[in-house]
């Protein structure tokens, strides 16, 4: 299917002062959590909160960094998650995704707001 990027804005709702940080996010329904990159962490001014242990595509397991809460914001969805700390580009996965009803669309490589519900985000509560 190629890779999918979008442009997303990311914020410390803590410090609303902080100007926030536009980027380019690769978006990948094989990934579960919001990524950000150690550049990004400090100009958001995120408190590490704990480290997690992940798993890599190559099988490997690490510990990583994770803050929170982010402020995400996409067209006219916003979402409040933590993030990984790793790599260096951000990685908007599934959960985020899903709590902001945003979608992948294969055709045309774009991330959207779910067409099924384009002006309110809709989620499952049950």
């Amino acid at each position: 299917m190629g890779l999918t990027y979008a442009m997303i804005s990311l914020k410390n709702p803590r410090l609303p002062q902080l100007e926030p940080v536009a980027a380019e996010a690769l978006a990948d329904t094989g990934a579960m959590h919001l990524c950000i990159s150690e550049h990004a962490r400090l100009q958001l001014q995120l408190e590490v909160q704990e480290q997690k242990e992940v798993s890599l595509a190559d099988g490997s397991r690490r510990l990583v960094p994770y803050v929170g809460p982010v402020e995400l914001r996409f067209k006219n969805r916003v979402g409040y998650t933590g993030a990984l700390v790793m790599g260096d580009q951000v990685l908007l996965g599934a959960i985020p995704m899903e709590d902001m009803d945003l979608v992948v669309v294969p055709h045309t490589r774009t991330l959207d707001v779910n067409p099924q519900s384009p002006n309110i985000a809709c989620s499952l509560a049950k």
